[in-house]
């Protein structure tokens, strides 16, 4: 985890800031030493919040609990993100029907666990000319996981592969 670094204190190196204190309330255009003796009249650090402006602007606070505090942001932040895994069903035009089920399953126990799902129909030789009949087996596929699942991205051919992905509800 990468966190913002800060010029505190004696590491500031312009001789006029922006002082705000530690109450928020903007002070004006002060030196630096003067800002320091403030801060450290109060017990706390001077941060540089804002380099880039001119002249930059410091505030006055608690630098150790201003890391604490971004860290334990991040960490729920991190929390709360929804991770899941695209998991691969592959299928061919001439699938038999116990196969099939088999593979309907696998694609159920997935979307059940949260995961989506990216299903390959691969043509090879001849069966090319005839591609409707793997289409018809991704609509099956459709129509029998449709009280769980939703269509990411409808049934798409590329070269000699059609793709469909789906995603739980």
């Amino acid at each position: 985890m990468q966190t913002k670094k800060y010029r505190i204190n004696e590491f500031i190196t312009s001789k006029e800031v922006r002082l705000v204190d530690q109450n928020g309330k903007m002070v004006g255009i002060v030196s630096i030493a003067r800002a320091l003796e403030s801060a450290q009249g109060v017990g706390l650090d001077l941060v540089e919040i804002a380099p880039d402006s001119i002249p930059p602007v410091c505030k006055i606070l608690d630098y150790s609990k201003q890391r604490y505090d971004a860290k334990k942001k991040a960490s729920e932040a991190k929390k709360k993100q929804k991770t899941f895994t695209i998991k691969e069903i592959k299928l061919g035009p001439n699938i038999g029907d116990h196969d099939y089920e088999t593979k309907l399953r696998h694609a159920r126990d997935f979307l059940t666990h949260g995961h989506k799902i990216k299903v390959t129909m691969k043509f090879r030789g001849r069966e090319l000319i005839n591609t409707d009949v793997g289409l018809k087996k991704l609509e099956r596929l459709i129509r029998d996981t449709e009280d769980i699942a939703k269509i990411e991205l409808a049934p798409k051919r590329e070269g000699n592969q059609y793709f469909l992905a789906l995603v739980a509800k």
